[in-house]
């Protein structure tokens, strides 16, 4: 009998060390998918949306050595009647308003500060954009209308197979891929997991094998479909979309701080939703693409892209919100009016005609709630309208 116990009890200590092993070995991806757990949890939302490097794996996008854009302060104004509660509401933590390229208002709120560095979520997808257009004008890839397997091999036999470089830049590849954030179960939050867990986004998206309509013909919105963008610049290019984003967008802007990307286990950038930077710095890129993409007489991003791929070009449902490549357009927007768009309260919206630029950022938690992005781009034009 008691040598039966110490049977039992080695094999006890020998599971309980071997699952210490594992713990310590496995401690970083369990880390992470404990932090993607609790990411939106309404204690902790408001600082991890500022510190996104302290749970995910990173790739820096540094500012560079040259000098700093200086965003000169105008005279300020007084907010519309009603932003104040729209701002508690929502849960707003950083509301910067620039006109003519002067900045009229700035302020932080629930705690954070002007040198937070925050979570783009899908307002990153723009970014990739503005550089998508700078490779096409430099001719590393030939024709929108190419498939986007051309450059992306690793897709061939999926669900990506048929669709073009234009109908992925539209959301409408056709591609089955279920958005629903509140899911678990839902691909997007199992995108997120492979992310936590150092998986490659690139076997996701090559796993993908359904599609609910033919490629061009229906838009629906698809955030895998920015990463295969992303396989189409490397592709393309044999360079990294942090490495391309920095040389040819984030160094020329001069930026105040550096920024980084989340990234998955290849260290492959996060390009759907994981840039972070301040929220000055996300108006300064917000300021080029309003100037046509120019800075200092520089131009970044050429000005027939940016026109291009702000128009509603995508087959979205009549009456709806538009959307072009990568870019949002309001209904009933005017010329020059469009928007970039992330979860959880993110904006950058753009009023040429009237030179106004406003970029807010949030912890909304609600932001799933019928017409609440109806009503955060009412205010973006109450404000613009007030200047």
């Amino acid at each position: 009998m008691r040598s039966i116990l110490k049977w039992v009890l080695r094999i006890v200590v020998a599971l309980a060390l071997a699952a210490v092993v594992v713990g310590l070995w496995k401690r970083e991806e369990l880390q992470r998918l404990m932090a993607v757990n609790s990411l939106f949890s309404e204690e902790k939302i408001v600082h991890n949306f500022s510190h996104m490097n302290e749970a995910f794996l990173t790739v820096d996008l540094p500012r560079g050595n040259g000098p700093t854009w200086e965003l000169p302060y105008g005279e300020g104004f007084d907010l519309p009647d009603g932003t104040d509660k729209w701002i508690d509401e929502r849960s707003v933590t950083s509301l910067l308003v620039m006109q003519d390229g002067d900045i009229r208002f700035e302020e932080y709120y629930l705690g954070t500060s002007p040198n937070d560095r925050r979570i783009s979520w899908s307002v990153a997808k723009s970014y990739l954009s503005a550089l998508f257009g700078i490779l096409l004008n430099e001719g590393a890839i030939e024709s929108l209308d190419d498939p986007a397997i051309k450059y992306a091999p690793k897709l061939k036999g999926s669900a990506y197979e048929a669709a073009t470089i234009r109908n992925v830049l539209n959301m409408a590849s056709g591609v089955t891929f279920d958005e629903d954030y509140l899911d678990p179960n839902s691909d997007i939050n199992r995108m997120g997991r492979v992310i936590a867990l150092g998986g490659e986004l690139d076997d996701f998206a090559a796993s993908l094998q359904d599609s609910f309509a033919t490629p061009g013909e229906t838009w629906q919105y698809v955030s895998i479909d920015t990463h295969v963008l992303g396989m189409v610049i490397r592709g393309a290019t044999g360079r990294s979309v942090a490495e391309l984003l920095t040389d040819k967008i984030i160094q020329p802007l001069g930026l105040e701080h550096d920024g980084y990307y989340v990234t998955d286990g290849a260290g492959v950038a996060f390009v759907l939703a994981g840039l972070n930077f301040t929220t000055r710095d996300f108006a300064r890129f917000g300021q080029m693409i309003l100037q046509d993409g120019k800075v200092d007489g520089q131009q970044l991003v050429p000005a027939e892209w940016i026109f291009e791929a702000t128009q509603p070009s995508a087959p979205t449902a009549q009456g709806k919100i538009g959307y072009g490549y990568q870019w949002w357009i309001p209904r009933g927007a005017h010329e020059g009016e469009f928007l970039a768009r992330g979860i959880y309260g993110q904006y950058i919206y753009f009023n040429q005609p009237r030179g106004v630029l406003i970029v807010s950022t949030g912890a909304d938690r609600l932001f799933l709630e019928p017409g609440v992005n109806d009503q955060n781009i009412e205010m973006f034009r109450k404000i613009a309208e007030s200047l």
